[in-house]
């Protein structure tokens, strides 16, 4: 499969790179187009925005909010950007697909459903 492109903003790029990101993360993050904040486009994943995604493999839809490790709460859907799905997520848009590495060794495919911005419309897609 070929690689989705990631678009990430400066502010996100900068504090993650600042705070030691896990291995894979920080490939992923390499790799990623850095765009002024102000570029951003509503339908890609960053810090804070929340998800809804969907897991190809079981067909699963889950929401969560990727945040940084220290405000992550799974109970309340907060995921860290440092867990592999948080990872797996930041820097997609709407309709692009990654696979991705999971704890147990398995591999999954997760596809953005839709991408909710902080303080945005409830839906941006």
């Amino acid at each position: 499969m070929q690689q989705a492109n990631l678009i990430i903003g400066e502010t996100d790029f900068v504090r993650l790179m600042a705070i030691q990101p896990p291995p894979d993360l920080r490939a992923e993050l390499e790799r990623a187009i850095v765009v002024p904040d102000e570029s951003m486009q509503p339908g890609i994943v960053t810090m804070g925005s929340r998800v809804r995604y969907a897991d190809n493999e079981t067909g699963a839809r889950r929401e969560v909010e990727i945040v940084f490790p220290e405000e992550a709460d799974p109970a309340l859907g907060r995921v860290s950007v440092f867990a592999p799905v948080g990872a797996a997520l930041i820097g997609l848009g709407v309709g692009q697909e990654i696979d991705w590495g999971f704890p147990g060794g398995g591999m999954r495919r997760l596809t953005v459903v839709e991408v909710i911005q902080p303080g945005g419309p409830s839906e941006q897609n």
